[in-house]
Protein backbone atom coordinates (compact mmCIF):
# COMPACT_ATOMS: atom_id res chain seq x y z
CA UNK A 1 0.00 0.00 0.00
CA UNK A 2 1.58 3.48 -1.04
CA UNK A 3 -0.37 6.66 0.76
CA UNK A 4 0.02 10.03 -0.91
CA UNK A 5 -0.72 12.73 1.75
CA UNK A 6 -1.71 16.31 1.19
CA UNK A 7 -3.30 19.50 1.95
CA UNK A 8 -1.21 20.78 4.46
CA UNK A 9 -0.37 24.68 4.78
CA UNK A 10 -0.07 27.77 6.68
CA UNK A 11 -3.22 29.17 8.18
CA UNK A 12 -4.10 31.70 11.31
CA UNK A 13 -4.83 30.73 14.80
CA UNK A 14 -8.72 29.90 14.03
CA UNK A 15 -9.08 28.71 10.49
CA UNK A 16 -9.15 25.34 8.91
CA UNK A 17 -7.49 22.96 6.56
CA UNK A 18 -8.48 19.72 4.91
CA UNK A 19 -5.51 16.89 4.91
CA UNK A 20 -5.97 14.07 2.06
CA UNK A 21 -4.80 10.79 2.12
CA UNK A 22 -5.01 8.72 -1.11
CA UNK A 23 -4.07 5.27 -0.96
CA UNK A 24 -2.82 2.78 -4.00
CA UNK A 25 -1.91 -0.70 -4.07
CA UNK A 26 -4.84 -2.21 -2.18
CA UNK A 27 -7.99 -1.03 -2.19
CA UNK A 28 -8.83 1.32 0.86
CA UNK A 29 -12.07 -0.18 2.09
CA UNK A 30 -9.97 -3.52 3.53
CA UNK A 31 -7.51 -1.07 5.79
CA UNK A 32 -8.27 1.30 8.57
CA UNK A 33 -6.85 4.67 8.07
CA UNK A 34 -5.11 6.69 10.87
CA UNK A 35 -3.52 10.35 11.16
CA UNK A 36 -0.31 10.78 13.31
CA UNK A 37 1.76 14.07 13.90
CA UNK A 38 4.52 15.04 15.35
CA UNK A 39 6.28 18.68 16.05
CA UNK A 40 9.93 19.35 16.26
CA UNK A 41 11.25 17.66 19.68
CA UNK A 42 8.23 15.67 20.26
CA UNK A 43 7.17 12.16 19.85
CA UNK A 44 5.07 10.99 16.73
CA UNK A 45 1.54 11.04 18.52
CA UNK A 46 -1.84 9.89 17.19
CA UNK A 47 -4.74 12.23 16.32
CA UNK A 48 -7.21 10.24 14.63
CA UNK A 49 -8.44 6.78 12.68
CA UNK A 50 -11.66 5.08 11.12
CA UNK A 51 -12.59 2.21 10.35
CA UNK A 52 -12.70 0.33 7.10
CA UNK A 53 -16.16 1.23 6.30
CA UNK A 54 -15.93 4.56 7.90
CA UNK A 55 -18.56 3.46 10.42
CA UNK A 56 -16.46 4.08 13.63
CA UNK A 57 -14.02 6.51 13.87
CA UNK A 58 -11.80 7.50 17.40
CA UNK A 59 -10.14 10.82 17.99
CA UNK A 60 -7.43 12.16 20.35
CA UNK A 61 -9.01 14.21 23.14
CA UNK A 62 -6.83 17.28 22.25
CA UNK A 63 -8.36 17.59 18.88
CA UNK A 64 -11.97 16.19 19.89
CA UNK A 65 -14.55 18.76 18.41
CA UNK A 66 -12.18 20.29 16.22
CA UNK A 67 -11.07 17.83 14.00
CA UNK A 68 -13.18 14.84 11.83
CA UNK A 69 -11.93 12.16 10.44
CA UNK A 70 -13.85 10.58 7.09
CA UNK A 71 -12.88 8.80 4.44
CA UNK A 72 -14.75 7.93 0.63
CA UNK A 73 -13.64 4.44 -0.88
CA UNK A 74 -14.61 4.96 -3.92
CA UNK A 75 -12.11 7.46 -4.42
CA UNK A 76 -9.29 5.34 -1.75
CA UNK A 77 -8.95 8.14 0.08
CA UNK A 78 -9.56 9.97 4.16
CA UNK A 79 -9.58 12.57 5.13
CA UNK A 80 -8.63 15.39 7.99
CA UNK A 81 -11.08 18.20 8.39
CA UNK A 82 -9.06 20.75 10.71
CA UNK A 83 -10.98 23.35 11.75
CA UNK A 84 -10.20 25.86 14.58
CA UNK A 85 -6.71 25.33 14.46
CA UNK A 86 -4.63 26.35 17.08
CA UNK A 87 -0.32 27.33 17.48
CA UNK A 88 -0.02 23.89 19.59
CA UNK A 89 -1.64 22.29 16.41
CA UNK A 90 1.43 22.53 13.88
CA UNK A 91 3.76 19.58 13.44
CA UNK A 92 4.06 17.45 10.37
CA UNK A 93 1.24 15.32 9.76
CA UNK A 94 1.27 11.89 8.34
CA UNK A 95 -1.76 9.22 7.10
CA UNK A 96 -0.92 5.54 7.79
CA UNK A 97 -2.97 3.08 7.24
CA UNK A 98 -3.52 -0.64 9.50
CA UNK A 99 -4.58 -3.93 8.43
CA UNK A 100 -6.65 -5.10 11.62
CA UNK A 101 -9.95 -5.79 12.82
CA UNK A 102 -10.46 -2.85 15.43
CA UNK A 103 -9.06 0.45 15.08
CA UNK A 104 -5.22 1.28 16.37
CA UNK A 105 -3.97 4.80 18.26
CA UNK A 106 -0.52 3.21 18.31
CA UNK A 107 2.01 3.99 15.86
CA UNK A 108 3.96 0.70 15.72
CA UNK A 109 0.41 -0.78 14.66
CA UNK A 110 0.25 0.46 11.26
CA UNK A 111 1.35 -1.15 8.71
CA UNK A 112 2.09 1.39 5.87
CA UNK A 113 2.73 5.06 6.09
CA UNK A 114 2.38 8.15 3.49
CA UNK A 115 5.27 10.85 3.78
CA UNK A 116 4.38 13.68 6.35
CA UNK A 117 2.48 17.23 5.23
CA UNK A 118 3.54 20.63 7.02
CA UNK A 119 0.58 21.90 8.84
CA UNK A 120 1.63 25.42 10.48
CA UNK A 121 -0.71 27.46 12.54
CA UNK A 122 -0.03 31.02 13.18
CA UNK A 123 -0.81 33.05 16.66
Amino acid sequence: VQLQASGGGLVQAGGSLRLFCAASGRSSSTIHMGWFRQAPGKEREFVATISTSGGRTYLADSVKGRFTISRDNTKNTAFLQMNSLKPEDTAVYYCAAAVSSSLRVLAHEYDYWGQGTQVTVSS
